[in-house]
């Protein structure tokens, strides 16, 4: 009898062992499929994230050639799908002026008193050597500018700079939050007001001068 005790007792014990044994292997594996997992989502939405941000850039040079078409309500509704309610919007000049606005209406509203400040009937914002870093729900963005405004048939404005972002993750959506541009030149570029086929008569008339912009000032 007493032995019998001792044998249910062992088979018991080693009941016992094999179980937490089981457990512990069964845990080992859902946490290595759960953190693969993890892991495999990380990597996988990191393309889908940098891609997102950079249609950003497109966004932004869409709304503000909306504007300088002369349609400032479109340009505000496609500025809104690019930034942040909160978001801040700072330009450098080259010969060192600032302009920050708070929201994108309220730099839209900028944008368009420049644009018609200058007389510009027609602007082109060509974007370039885009650079995304991400983490986690913010990243940071950089990108090369080159923008036309057309004065007349004869006469242009050409921008270059470099804008840098700060962008968050809000509700599934990626949009800019803090935008700086920093404008390293904005030269007026003319033709000949005569067609002349004289190559010396071309180069006395063309110009190519830093200018500087006509910046309304509004009152935030």
């Amino acid at each position: 009898m007493e032995r019998r005790r001792e044998n249910g007792v062992i088979v018991s014990k080693a009941i016992s062992f094999l179980l937490n044994r089981i457990t512990l292997i069964v845990l080992a594996v859902t946490l290595v499929l759960f953190v693969g997992g993890k892991f495999e989502v990380a990597s996988a939405s990191q393309p889908n994230a940098e891609l997102e941000i950079q249609k950003l850039t497109s966004c932004y040079a869409l709304g503000t050639d909306a504007i300088g078409r002369g349609n400032l309500q479109e340009g505000k509704n496609i500025y809104r799908d690019c930034f942040t309610q909160d978001s801040v919007l700072t330009a450098i000049f080259p010969d060192g002026a600032t302009q920050t606005n708070y929201g994108t209406d309220s730099w839209a509203d900028f944008v368009y008193s420049v644009f018609q400040g200058n007389g510009y009937t027609a602007t082109q914002h060509l974007m370039g050597t885009i650079n995304i870093s991400v983490q986690n729900n913010q990243a940071t963005m950089t990108s090369y500018l080159h923008a036309t405004h057309k004065r007349s048939e004869t006469s242009i404005d050409v921008a270059n700079g470099t804008y840098e972002d700060q962008v968050v993750n809000r509700n599934g959506r990626w949009k800019i939050r803090n935008r700086t541009l920093k404008l390293i030149d904005f030269l007026n570029l003319s033709s000949p007001t005569t067609a002349s086929s004289s190559t010396n008569a071309r180069s006395a008339n063309s110009s190519a001068t830093f200018i500087r912009p006509n910046i309304p000032r509004i009152k935030e």
